[in-house]
């Protein structure tokens, strides 16, 4: 009965090592798309430390790697030292994924502070022209999230490059892509998209923060159990008389 309780959990154990290189593949996947996402955005928030939980995220994936090497190996040979050092490292990356969870949620709510206070300045920074940072990032956001201004088109009015253009138009990028024709034009606020950016950058932004808190959450409880059998196999080990005769059997075959 012993044997079976310990053969069951070393077999669990073997699934959740295959298991760790499969997260840390899709960790490293989803702390480098939080990156790339970011970059999208950049100029709509100056917190660096707001990528704080993509960098772990992204150093806990690499690590997950190394602790399904470590687990294959111990529980094949059958090694306590091994198993240990397992539990441990799994303890360690669980309290840093916990720790991730806990920023995640931090700087989740500071980026609605972040956008509010750095929107303005990047309108005002817009110039129209391609090779210029700002500018980009506004059509890129304007035409990816379907938006227009800061509350709505009416907000262009304020911005430096609509008085210096003079042309009583906003930025082409306002125009929804069903209409033929759209110049940006206010005498056709038809053609331009309703809705203003600042609430859907912070909801996009979030989202993504999402992303790595569900990740982190997820993984932790993959590593709990993982930490459990660890356990399990390591008081079996020193507690079943069976177990240590079938692996000193094991061991002179």
């Amino acid at each position: 009965m012993g044997q079976c309780g310990i053969t069951s959990s070393k077999t669990v154990l073997v699934f959740l090592n295959l298991i760790f290189w499969a997260a840390a593949g899709i960790l490293c996947y989803i702390g480098a798309y939080v990156f790339i996402s970011y970059d999208d955005y950049d100029h709509f928030f100056e917190d660096v430390y707001t990528l704080i939980p993509a960098v772990v995220i992204i150093a806990v994936g690499t690590l997950l790697f190394i602790i399904g090497l470590i687990g294959c190996c111990a529980t094949i040979r059958e090694s306590s030292c091994g198993l240990a050092t397992f539990a441990a490292i799994l303890l360690l990356v669980f309290v840093t994924e916990c720790v991730v969870v806990v920023l995640g949620y931090i700087y989740r709510a500071k980026v609605e502070d972040q956008v509010n206070h750095s929107i303005q300045k990047v309108y005002n920074e817009y110039s129209g022209i391609n090779s210029d940072a700002p500018s980009r990032a506004i059509d890129y956001v304007q035409k990816q999230l379907h938006c227009c201004g800061i509350h709505n088109y009416s907000d262009w009015r304020n911005t430096r490059w609509f008085k210096e253009a003079g042309n009583n138009s906003v930025p082409v990028s306002c125009c929804q892509p069903n209409i033929s024709n759209c110049t940006g034009t206010l005498t056709r606020p038809g053609d331009l998209y309703q809705e203003g950016c600042e609430a859907l950058v912070v909801k996009k932004l979030k989202e993504i923060m999402m992303y790595v808190i569900w990740a982190a959450l997820t993984f932790a409880s993959i590593q709990m159990l993982g930490m459990l059998c660890a356990c399990v196999v390591l008081c079996r080990r020193g507690h079943d008389p069976a177990y240590e005769l079938l692996v000193t059997t094991n061991s002179y075959a």
